[in-house]
């Protein structure tokens, strides 16, 4: 077997004695389990070690792998200089899971290296390795910007460069979970943490590993997690895997999650399959919102496909309703994948001579001119879900109390600087912070004076 288990492990530095110097007895709990953790890697007798760690370099669209014959460090940032970490890189699976990643142009390899030096995310894991002698090489891989989905099928990427080398492979997921558990601590407080580690625990403790792919990304952010792409990771590489799981332990007595489970794996399991499972869910779900677009929805998909397929705009139909094309107004289009925005672009105030053309002109612009994201790709079409905006008339006023964060849109201006945002949006859930948005937008800074403030309904149409 080439992928022999996981471990799912925490990295507080203070949890080693020479940095926490005695703060380490608060967690011993996690201490405990932590030795656990790395007799069960011994146990496994891995060739090699793969750490998915969140502290190596990180980019919104490329996993980064660690080049070299090897690397090492110390936590000297962390008053403990004389704790030396080393690791000898995996070269031979490095290089075979960069042809395969290459061969499918999946966005990952060893380019874009900033700071050879080991992370404390990864020491910290090698430290305990070390400690019980487990001897072998490793491979490290950080994490990305790009869905989960990505990350869970850089995992099977792992698994099946492991398979074809035959290498005996451990995986360890590097990652603290919420960081926002208590008032006093050094993050503070957000009720979406202590969900989040209610909820993730329950999900690694019992191997239930689809469901990581409904932790949606504003409630994760809330959370303020680091280790849930290194999960997802992990659970990639026992995708198929029949899998005895052990929950060991979890503390959060500083404000951070500390969560430790233990995985071994043995044979196939087609039950198992999650990212197949997922993207079938997804799939029926997707179609299930086309089926119910409406005529200005189906407009902009229209314009969107036809254009990305062969490079030319569409023809306003001679058929569609009398509002779509004898009214003028402002129109944003805005397009989400994998629950994700994707691409949103729009008109505050009409610059053609109908709702219709504006839908087309701005459904062709949000999947291939939005400045934030590269143009959407023919492959992507069929993942998209659409919304179109149509903006009623705006009114100038006084203050943030005549605003609505459901019901309004905001316009923020001064000078030459505007910038938008429309209602209702998740993630905004107060109208300061839409109108920070909004000033972002625009290039104004959080607390630039004499900013004039519009506000304006919408028709929203999914």
């Amino acid at each position: 077997m080439s992928i022999r288990g996981a471990v799912m492990v925490p990295h507080p530095p203070l949890i080693l004695p020479e940095v926490g110097r005695g703060q380490e007895r608060e967690i011993a709990d996690t201490i405990a389990a932590y030795e656990k953790a790395a007799q069960h890697v011994a146990k496994l007798c891995p060739d090699t070690v793969v750490v998915t760690t969140p502290h190596s370099v990180m980019y919104a669209d490329y996993f980064h792998i660690s080049p070299g014959r090897g690397a090492s460090g110390n936590f000297g940032e962390f008053g403990a200089k004389g704790v030396r970490i080393e690791a000898e890189y995996d070269m031979e699976l490095r290089s075979q899971l960069c042809g395969l990643l290459d061969r499918d142009g999946f966005m990952a390899g060893t380019r874009g290296e900033r700071d050879p030096r080991l992370d404390h995310a990864t020491m910290i894991p090698l430290y305990f390795l070390k400690k019980h002698n487990v001897r072998c090489r490793v491979l490290r891989i950080g994490l990305s910007g790009q869905p989960l989905e990505a990350h869970y099928r850089l995992g099977q990427y792992i698994s099946q460069a492991a398979d074809i080398l035959g290498r005996d492979v451990v995986m360890i997921a590097s990652g603290d979970l919420s960081h926002k558990l208590l008032k006093e601590g050094p993050y503070g407080y957000q009720k979406e943490g202590p969900e989040y580690d209610g909820r993730i625990m329950q999900v690694m403790g019992a191997g239930n590993f689809g469901e990581l792919f409904g932790f949606q990304d504003d409630f994760c952010e809330k959370a303020a997690e680091c280790g849930h792409r290194s999960f997802v990771i992990m659970a990639g590489a026992l995708d198929g895997k029949s899998v005895k799981t052990e929950r060991l332990s979890y503390e959060g007595p500083f404000g951070v999650g500390y969560g430790i489970c233990t995985y071994e794996a043995f044979g196939k399991d087609d039950t198992r399959l999650f990212l197949r499972q997922y993207e079938k869910m997804q799939r029926e779900k997707l179609e299930h919102k086309k089926a119910a677009e409406d005529i200005y929805v189906k407009l902009a998909r229209n314009s969107l496909e036809t254009y990305v397929r062969t490079g030319k705009k569409v023809t306003v139909p001679d058929n569609l309703p009398k509002e779509l094309c004898l009214r003028r107004a402002g129109v944003f289009v805005s397009l989400k994948m994998h629950e994700r925005l994707r691409g949103c672009i729009g008109t505050i105030s009409p610059v053609t001579d109908s709702v219709a053309e504006e839908i087309v002109e701005n459904a062709v612009s949000a999947g291939c001119r939005d400045p934030r994201f590269p143009p959407v790709r023919e492959a992507e079409l069929d993942k998209l879900v659409y919304s179109v905006d149509v903006l009623g008339d705006t009114e100038i006023v006084s203050s943030a109390m005549e605003l609505d964060v459901k019901e309004y849109g905001v316009i923020v201006s001064k000078g030459r600087k505007r910038g938008l945002l429309l209602p209702n949006l998740e993630g905004v859930d107060t109208v300061e912070e839409q109108i920070l948005i909004a000033k972002q937008k625009a290039g104004i800074d959080e607390w630039e004076e004499g900013v004039k403030l519009e506000r304006f309904r919408v028709v929203r149409h999914t």
